[in-house]
């Protein structure tokens, strides 16, 4: 019986000690402070401060899941943040002592480091475009546009009934479609890019992609496609696929493979810019639709940093009644020459941009 209360005592004596360390570890304070914004430049001072009972064998400092900087003390480590992609950061000081280890976590969001630069624009031709065409995806290549045209022929329950979707090749000129394929009546198109002699296309909710020969627009073959919560806009760097998918995110697919490779995240000064929809990659920049807007952002897409904003209001004023939203933008290349349009829009215009008159 002696043991046994030997026993007990030292298991109540250990236990006691257990929450006294706990408590001690819970006195260990971090800064800066959960959720502070930053802009991108600027330098961020981590410190840690914990009580004397604490003496650290080391402090090992992470972003995110990156290793940092290791310290043997209190002494604060600056986080620069100058190529840093944009939004949301981890930040955890790991504390080990005799074999030990303890984590202290704070977060930060880092922001565009200044205001988007406000351009204006040109109309320099404008073009018929067929309005039965719920502008999903547009792209220019070898003298064609190609249309992702949205829709529903056979909804789910809650959906409109738009009409098919399919892609179309586009006459620039006149605005006729020369060549067509129906998707299936209950999947809606969403945006398309063209990546060598094939198209690649996504729908909205439906989890699936389609890969058509470009000439003949033979479906090839299908893929899942859940990356994201739904798909929206799709462009192409030449040696990968940029998605979007409602949200400020935009993901990085393997050019053969389809799958997710990498994603930044679409901020300016300001916060998050969501619901970026139409995309298209020009000179090493993303331009961007912004769903239900009259702009057009362009996007670093190595940090996520939204450079440059258009406001588009005045380009199409007294749009035909069934115009719906502003969505569309195509690059000629080697003409340099940039199209834009809208769902159901009766016109297609080639608009030039600028800084804004001084």
């Amino acid at each position: 019986m002696k043991k046994r209360s030997l026993l007990y005592i030292a298991a109540i004596t250990l236990a006691a000690a257990g929450c006294k360390e706990e408590d001690i570890y819970k006195k260990i304070t971090i800064s800066p402070d959960a959720g502070v914004t930053v802009k991108a430049g600027e330098s961020v001072t981590i410190k840690v401060s914990y009580p004397e009972e604490i003496k650290p064998d080391s402090i090992v400092y992470l972003l995110d899941s990156t290793r940092l900087e290791a310290k043997k003390d209190a002494s604060p480590v600056v986080l620069k943040t100058d190529s840093m992609p944009l939004g949301p950061k981890s930040i955890t000081a790991r504390f080990f002592q005799q074999g030990k280890q303890y984590d202290k976590a704070t977060n930060i969001v880092v922001l565009a480091a200044r205001a988007p630069e406000k351009l204006s624009f040109k109309v320099e031709k404008v073009y018929p475009h067929d309005v039965t065409s719920y502008t999903e995806g547009l792209e220019y290549h070898d003298g064609y546009l190609y249309e992702s045209d949205g829709g529903y022929l056979d909804p789910p329950p809650g959906d409109e009934k738009i009409g098919p979707s399919s892609l179309r090749k586009v006459d620039l000129i006149t605005g006729k479609v020369l060549q067509s394929v129906q998707n299936d009546p209950k999947v809606f198109a969403e945006g398309i890019t063209v990546i060598g002699d094939k198209i690649v296309q996504l729908t909205y909710r439906e989890k699936i992609g389609y890969v058509y020969d470009k000439s003949t627009f033979k479906l090839l073959k299908t893929f899942n496609n859940n990356v994201g919560i739904e798909g929206w806009g799709m462009t192409f760097d030449g040696n990968k696929i940029y998605m979007d998918d409602s949200t400020n995110r935009l993901w990085f697919l393997d050019k053969e493979t389809y799958q997710q490779v990498g994603y930044v995240d679409v901020y300016d000064d300001k916060g998050p810019v969501n619901s970026i929809n139409e995309l298209e990659y020009i000179d090493g920049k993303i331009y961007a639709n912004v769903f239900q807007t009259d702009d057009i952002i362009v996007i670093d897409p190595k940090t996520g940093a939204v450079l440059q904003k258009i406001d588009f209001k005045s380009l199409y004023p007294k749009r035909n009644n069934k115009a719906d939203v502003f969505n569309g933008i195509a690059w000629d290349a080697k003409g340099k020459r940039m199209f834009v349009t809208g769902k159901f829009w009766d016109k297609l215009f080639q608009v030039k941009l600028a800084p804004p008159a001084p």
